[in-house]
C-alpha cells in the first residue's frame, strides 16, 4: 500500500507479541468488562470516579501500544514505556487511594489541593500531553500547551486587551485540571469512556464477524453492470462501511484496497480515484448510526439524546453523498469511464444470504426510538451482531474471538482516550479565563465593525467561523477541533441569535472538512498510497468531490428556513428546503466538475453561472430561490449552446470483466 499515513486520531500502534501482547490484550478485555458493567452497573461513587479508574486503565496502555519515537525497539516497549507505563498507573489512581484519605478527602480538596495533590496532577498533566503526542503527533500538544501558558500568562498581558484575565497560578491550573469536572475528567473523556468506547467494541464484532466483507460485496453487486460502476462502488461502499466505523481515514484505505483495481481498470486517472476515496471515506463520520466522535460530543454538550443528533444528521448526509455521486457520474462522462461488468453473486442473494448484519445497526436506531439510552441500545446491538455472526461458520464469533474483539475494541479508543483528556486542558482553561466569550465578542465585534446589518454581520460571522474552524481543522483532530470550535465560535453563533442545534452541526461539519482540505488531508494521503498518486494532487480532487455539499452547512445558521435541513420544523418545510438543498449541490456540483447532465460540457460562463446559483439556492430565501433557479436554468442553456461543439463521449463498446471479491 505504500507508506500510508493515518489522521491524527489513528496514528498507528506498534505491533506488539509474546508477554506484552498478552498483556496489553487482557488488561483490555478487563477495560471493556468495565465499561460493560458502568452500563448496566454504574459504580455507586458517580461518573468521576468511573472515569478515573477508566483513564488508569487506558493511558498506561498508550505507552505500550505507541512507540515515543525516540527510544526504539523491536522486541515492544522500552524501558522508558514501561516505567511511564506504571506512573500513568500511580498517578491515574492517586485520587482514591487509600492512604491519602481516599476519592471523598481528594473531593474535599478541590481548591485548596495538597502538595502531594499538585505533583500528582502536574506528572498526569505531562504523561497526558505525552500520550496525545504518541498518538497524534505534535500539533494538539502545542495547542495544548499554548492553552496553558495562556492560563499561567494572562494575568501579564495588558489588562485592556480583550483576551487578558487576572491570571491562574500554576496550583488552580492543576486544581481545575485533576480535581474538577471540566479538566481531564470532563465531558470529551466521559462520552470516550461511555459511548466511544461501546461503538468501537461494536465495530469490532461487526468486522470479525463478517459485515465490512458483506458491505463491499453488496456494493460491487449493487451496480455491477452501470457504466459508473465502479465509481458508485466505491461510494456506495464508503457508506456502508461507515455506519459501522465512523472513522474517515480507516474507511477510506478499507474501501480503496477493494476498489481500486475496479477504478484503474475503468480508466479513472490515480489522483483522481484517490479523492473520490477520501471523500466517500470521510463520509464515514458522517453516517449514522455510527457518527464520528464529535457527534456524540454534540448530544452531550446539548443535553439532547443521541437519536436527536442522528435526526439532524440525516439529511446532510443525503446531501454529501448526493454531492459525491453526482461528482463520479460527471467523471465518468467527461473523462470517458469505462464501464465494467463485475461478476459474483447478485444483490438480492447476497441480501438474502448476509442481510442478517443490518439487524444490529436497525435494531440501534429501533431502541433510540423506543427511549432507550444509546449506551444500552449499542449493547443489545453488540449482542445481537454476535449471535448472528453463528449464521456463518467462518465469521464465528467463539469465545477466543470475542475476548479479541472487546479488546481490540478498546484498544481502537486509545487515541480517542487521548485526545480526550488533552481536550480537557482546553476546556478547562477556557472556562477559568471565560476565553471563549471573549473570542467570540471579537469574532462578532470584527463583523459588526464592517456593518450594522444584522443579515450581513451574520453572513460575515459565519464565513469567518467557516474559515477558522479549517484552519483550525489543519492542526488538531476532528474531535479536538470541534471541542475548541464549540468553546470558541458556537457563543458567537449563539450571541447573534443561531439555535444551538444548527449552530453545533455547522461547528461539527466544518471540523470534519479537515479530513479532505490541503496540506493536511491525511484521509486523501491515505488513499493516495493505495492508488499510488501524488499526495497533494489527490487532496484538491477530494476537496472538489466534497466541498458542494460541505458548503451546505453554512444553509444552516444564515436564515431560519436552514435549520429545517436538520430536520427540525413540518414535514413540509423539511421537503422543500431539502429539495432546493439538493439542487444547490448540483449546482456546485456542474461548477465543481464542469458538466451538465444530459447536455454536455460546461463552460467558464456556465459553470460560474452554477456556482453562483448553488450559493443563492443555499441561502433558502423566496428571492435568492427564484434567482438562483434562474442561474442554474442559464447555465444549462449555455452548455446546451455549445454541445455540438463538444460532444458526450460515447459509451465504450468493449467492457472490461473485474471480478469481485469472494462472498463467502
Amino acid at each position: 500500500m505504500g507508506d500510508y499515513q493515518y489522521d491524527e486520531e489513528e496514528r498507528p500502534a506498534r505491533t506488539l507479541s509474546g508477554r506484552y501482547a498478552s498483556f496489553v490484550a487482557a488488561v483490555s478485555f478487563a477495560v471493556a468488562l468495565l465499561v460493560l458493567w458502568q452500563v448496566f452497573r454504574p459504580l455507586a461513587q458517580g461518573s468521576q470516579f468511573y472515569l478515573i479508574i477508566f483513564l488508569a486503565g487506558t493511558l498506561p496502555l498508550v505507552f505500550l501500544a505507541y512507540q515515543s519515537g525516540i527510544f526504539k525497539s523491536a522486541s515492544g516497549p522500552t524501558w522508558p514505556d514501561r516505567v511511564l507505563a506504571a506512573v500513568a498507573l500511580v498517578v491515574c489512581l492517586y485520587p482514591v487511594n487509600p492512604f491519602a484519605g481516599g476519592y471523598n478527602a481528594f473531593l474535599d480538596r478541590q481548591g485548596l489541593l495538597d502538595p502531594a495533590d499538585i505533583v500528582f496532577g502536574a506528572v498526569l498533566l505531562l504523561l497526558v500531553i505525552e500520550a496525545c503526542r504518541r498518538t497524534t503527533g505534535w500539533a494538539l500538544p502545542v495547542v495544548c500547551v499554548i492553552f496553558l501558558a495562556y492560563g499561567y500568562y494572562g494575568g501579564l498581558l495588558p489588562q485592556h486587551w480583550p483576551v487578558a484575565h487576572a491570571g491562574l497560578d500554576f496550583a488552580q491550573i492543576v486544581d481545575a485540571l485533576y480535581n474538577s469536572g471540566s479538566g481531564f475528567y470532563g465531558t470529551p473523556l466521559d462520552v470516550a469512556a461511555t459511548y466511544i468506547v461501546l461503538f468501537t467494541i461494536y465495530g469490532a464484532v461487526l468486522d470479525i464477524s463478517g459485515a465490512s466483507r458483506f458491505f463491499v460485496d453488496l456494493s460491487v453487486a449493487a451496480f455491477r453492470r452501470s457504466r459508473s460502476a465502479a465509481g458508485r462502488t466505491a461510494v456506495a461502499a464508503g457508506f456502508l462501511l461507515g455506519t459501522v466505523s465512523g472513522s474517515g481515514t480507516a474507511t477510506a484505505v478499507s474501501v480503496g484496497a477493494v476498489t481500486w483495481p475496479m477504478l484503474k481498470k475503468a480508466g479513472y486517472p490515480r489522483e483522481q480515484a484517490g479523492g473520490m476515496l477520501a471523500a466517500a471515506g470521510v463520509g464515514a463520520i458522517l453516517s449514522p448510526p455510527t457518527l464520528g466522535a464529535a457527534a456524540f460530543i454534540v448530544a452531550e454538550y446539548l443535553n439532547v439524546s443521541y437519536l436527536t443528533v442522528l435526526g439532524w444528521a440525516m439529511i446532510p448526509t443525503v446531501l454529501y453523498y448526493l454531492g459525491i455521486l453526482l461528482a463520479v457520474e460527471i467523471d465518468v462522462r467527461r473523462f470517458g469511464v469505462r464501464p465494467l461488468a463485475l461478476e459474483g453473486r447478485s444483490a438480492l442473494r447476497l441480501l438474502g444470504r448476509f442481510g442478517y448484519h443490518f439487524s444490529s445497526l436497525v435494531l440501534i436506531v429501533v431502541l433510540l426510538a423506543l427511549g432507550e439510552s444509546a449506551t444500552r441500545s449499542v449493547v443489545y446491538a453488540t449482542i445481537l451482531a454476535a449471535a448472528l455472526s453463528y449464521l456463518d461458520r467462518p465469521a464465528r464469533l467463539t469465545p477466543r474471538r470475542a475476548f479479541e474483539a472487546l479488546s481490540s475494541g478498546v484498544r481502537g479508543v486509545l487515541p480517542v482516550v487521548a485526545v480526550c483528556a488533552a481536550a480537557g486542558i482546553i476546556t478547562a482553561t477556557t472556562t477559568k479565563t471565560g476565553l471563549g466569550a471573549q473570542l467570540s465578542s471579537l469574532l462578532v465585534g470584527g463583523a459588526r465593525a464592517v456593518t450594522d446589518d444584522p443579515t450581513v454581520v451574520l453572513g460575515l460571522t459565519v464565513v469567518l467561523a467557516a474559515f477558522a474552524l479549517a484552519l483550525l481543522g489543519l492542526a488538531v483532530p476532528v474531535t479536538a477541533g470541534f471541542i475548541i470550535g464549540w468553546v470558541i465560535i458556537g457563543p458567537a453563533l449563539l450571541t447573534l441569535g443561531v439555535p444551538a442545534p444548527a449552530a453545533a452541526m455547522f461547528v461539527f461539519y466544518y471540523s470534519v472538512l479537515s479530513e479532505v482540505t490541503p496540506p493536511t488531508a491525511l484521509a486523501a494521503v491515505g488513499a493516495s498510497a493505495i492508488t499510488g498518486g501524488r499526495a497533494i494532487p489527490t487532496m484538491w480532487q477530494a476537496l472538489k468531490y466534497a466541498l458542494p455539499a460541505f458548503l451546505v452547512p453554512i444553509a444552516f445558521v444564515l436564515t431560519e428556513n436552514g435549520e429545517h435541513l436538520l430536520a427540525r420544523g413540518s414535514l413540509v418545510e423539511i421537503a422543500w428546503t431539502s429539495v432546493v438543498a439538493g439542487l444547490a449541490v448540483l449546482g456546485l456540483a456542474i461548477a465543481a466538475g464542469g458538466w451538465v447532465f444530459g447536455v454536455g460540457p460546461a463552460g467558464v460562463a456556465g459553470r460560474v453561472l452554477a456556482a453562483v446559483a448553488g450559493l443563492l439556492l443555499l441561502y433558502l430565501e423566496p428571492i435568492a430561490i427564484a434567482v438562483g433557479m434562474g442561474a442554474l436554468a442559464l447555465a444549462v442553456v449555455l452548455a446546451a449552446l455549445g454541445r455540438r461543439a463538444h460532444p458526450e463521449p460515447s459509451l465504450p463498446s468493449d467492457i472490461p470483466h473485474e471480478n469481485s471479491r469472494r462472498s463467502a
